[in-house]
């Protein structure tokens, strides 16, 4: 059950961002982190779709890692990929102690509250989701 959730939490997000990416506007703003009022980078499409691109690649991960779907990939590959992809999402649940995660000291603008309380501790529950398909 939990890769079938994982993996669609991250089609979900995938989802999103291949929206933003082709254009939409809805949610985009409170996404981005701000620095005195103003977006701290301006993502272009291309690296939005690389972002989409690698959610997808990471539910494919969740699969293969929960249901053994494609013998040909050794297991200890799927394993050290999903330890790999749930250190990535902990790091960005820690964040970088400035604009992101749970350590940041920027607290007042419209994406530090949605990093507080949607952002990091989804990145935090999909880090513990890998970890657990690691180890199974």
């Amino acid at each position: 059950m939990v890769p079938i959730v994982l993996a669609l939490t991250l089609l979900i997000l995938a989802g999103i961002h291949l929206y933003w990416a082709a254009g939409g506007l809805l949610g985009k703003r409170h996404a981005i982190p701000e620095v005195r009022g103003q977006l701290a980078f301006k993502p272009s499409r291309l690296s939005t779709l690389a972002v989409a691109l690698a959610l997808i690649s990471a539910a494919f991960v969740a699969l293969l890692r929960g249901f053994s779907i494609c013998t040909s990939i050794p297991s200890w590959l799927t394993h050290w990929v999903s330890i790999a992809i749930g250190s990535i999402f902990s790091i960005r649940a820690i964040g970088d102690f400035h604009l992101i995660g749970f350590f940041k000291r920027s607290r007042s603008t419209g994406f530090a509250t949605w990093d507080t309380w949607l952002f990091s501790p989804l990145c935090l529950l999909i880090a513990i989701a890998f970890f657990f398909v690691a180890a199974v």
